[in-house]
């Protein structure tokens, strides 16, 4: 059973699919996270981000691991690294590139294949995991989103402004609907869920009632 769950930065996607993964003892997936590891080898490695064919054979020998919560990159766990504001920064470059989505995309379906996982990202219930038995678009104002990832990034001391960040978040919204390889977008199957005036539990309630129903 695939659980899939799309929406922009902020939306709470990432939260939720990781309380509601628990809450129904199912592993969980964030698609993005795999994006920011390469993102992150890619930086690490000085590699040109506009070259395609530099970062497609990147992602075809990425050595990543995935357990629970913990991101594994050349066996180091990278899950902090991989959040920070140089990584947000520098992600849309990296998944405008359609060899390079190809590559991930296949390791996503490698990770979750014969097993039943609660999947976040961009394009998951579009591309990735099209015949998911249950898809949801989970949504939010845009101020409320800014803020909720300025709190974030607060909390882990990253340095960044509101300004600066929702002008950034801005800049990855307006990349993530308009790329030409899996676009940001609501899946005419999927359930559109507004979490602008919703906290944590009452969207995981909804989730929850909607797949139990």
């Amino acid at each position: 059973m695939i659980i899939a769950i799309d929406g922009p930065a902020g939306s709470g996607k990432t939260t939720v699919a990781k309380r509601l993964s628990a809450q129904l003892n199912i592993s969980y997936l964030d698609t993005g996270a795999t994006y920011r590891a390469l993102t992150l080898k890619a930086l690490t490695m000085g590699v040109n981000l506009e070259d395609e064919a530099a970062l497609a054979h990147i992602a075809k020998t990425l050595n990543l691991r995935i357990e629970k919560e913990k991101i594994y990159l050349d066996d180091k766990d990278v899950r902090n690294e991989i959040r920070t504001p140089l990584i947000d920064k520098n992600i849309s470059a990296i998944v405008a590139h359609a060899s390079v989505r190809e590559v991930m995309v296949d390791l996503q379906r490698r990770l979750a294949k014969n097993n039943d996982f609660v999947v976040e990202g961009r394009d998951i219930t579009t591309v990735v995991f099209p015949g998911a038995e249950f898809k949801f678009y989970l949504d939010a104002d845009f101020t409320v989103r800014s803020l909720r990832r300025f709190a974030e990034l607060q909390q882990k001391n990253a340095g960044i402004g509101l300004e600066e960040l929702s002008k950034d978040l801005q800049q990855r919204d307006d990349s993530d609907k308009n790329r030409k390889v899996g676009p940001l977008r609501l899946s005419p199957d999927a359930t559109y869920i507004d979490t602008t005036h919703l906290n944590i539990d009452e969207v995981i309630a909804t989730l929850v009632r909607l797949i139990q129903k």
